[in-house]
């Protein structure tokens, strides 16, 4: 019985890179779909659940992304709306690497010092990984705040996230390099996970901070997030404090991604989202 993997996405084209990693975890097929909805899911979400036998649905699966994380998590509910006893397939959110990206550096800087009881700051937090990892850092214990270059902005991802899963976040408004340096000056933990070759925070904000702890930063492209540090740091020492890069944690990432889609096909009553794939790297950061 091959394992089928309907990659749904909120997108005009479906993640080539969603592809590759479903692949690598194990999927024997992936049908990528662009442009799905809550109101044209219907017909695609009944194919995988009324085709195999009961004994056999293990063996389909359905991966929601996109760029867009509220599309995601909308979508992933109007999927599950679908489902109904003995007539569902396991199904796992990761709206532009939202959820794996955000659990592992998330699980990186647990595994490097204590995060409860610390004031934590995303900076560019209102993305897909920012909002994740800022809910990931308060089920932790922290004390989050993100910034926005708009604070109507921040309070939206703010107020998503509390709808969501029960966390309150600070929103700040932070529209410049001297603003974000402010906004982190008593965070002992900041994590970047702004647009793609924009620095975020000089080096000049975090360097010389005596508060600061812990630095993580989600952008590969230069320039990077964060000035002064390197994609490949991987819990370095740096000016006191320990600093982790996108690619220092990005090979957790990929192996949290390829792990959930395995397990996808164990059974037909998985659901990984935020809560289950932090689990899951927080266990495999260990490893």
């Amino acid at each position: 019985m091959q394992k089928l993997l309907f990659q749904l996405d909120t997108d005009a084209y479906p993640s080539t890179f969603d592809t590759v990693v479903a692949y690598d975890g194990g999927a024997d097929h992936v049908i990528g779909l662009a442009n799905v909805t809550p109101d044209n899911l219907g017909p695609l979400v009944d194919g995988t659940i009324f085709t195999r036998a009961p004994k056999d649905k293990k063996y389909t699966a359905i991966f929601v992304g996109g760029s867009n994380v509220q599309a995601g998590q909308n979508l992933l509910a109007a999927v599950q709306k679908r489902f109904f006893m003995g007539f569902q397939v396991s199904v796992m959110l990761d709206s532009n690497g939202c959820n794996t990206t955000a659990a592992a550096g998330v699980a990186k800087l647990a595994l490097s010092g204590s995060l409860a009881g610390k004031k934590a700051v995303v900076l560019g937090g209102t993305g897909p990984v920012g909002q994740r990892a800022a809910v990931m850092l308060a089920l932790e214990g922290a004390d989050v705040t993100i910034t926005s270059r708009h604070i109507f902005t921040a309070e939206e991802a703010c107020f998503a996230m509390k709808e969501r899963f029960g966390v309150d976040l600070t929103p700040i408004e932070a529209s410049d390099s001297d603003a974000r340096g402010d906004a982190v000056k008593d965070a002992q933990i900041v994590f970047t996970t702004g647009a793609a070759g924009v620095e975020l925070l000089k080096a000049e904000h975090w360097q010389n901070n005596p508060n600061i702890e812990l630095l993580a930063d989600a952008n590969t492209t230069p320039p990077l997030g964060i000035g002064g540090t390197d994609m490949l740091d991987k819990g370095v020492e740096r000016h006191g404090k320990i600093v982790w890069g996108a690619l220092g944690f990005g090979a957790l990432k990929l192996a949290v991604h390829r792990a959930c889609v395995a397990k996808l096909f164990e059974d037909n009553k998985q659901v990984f989202d935020a809560e289950a794939i932090f689990e899951l790297a927080k266990a495999m950061a260990k490893e």
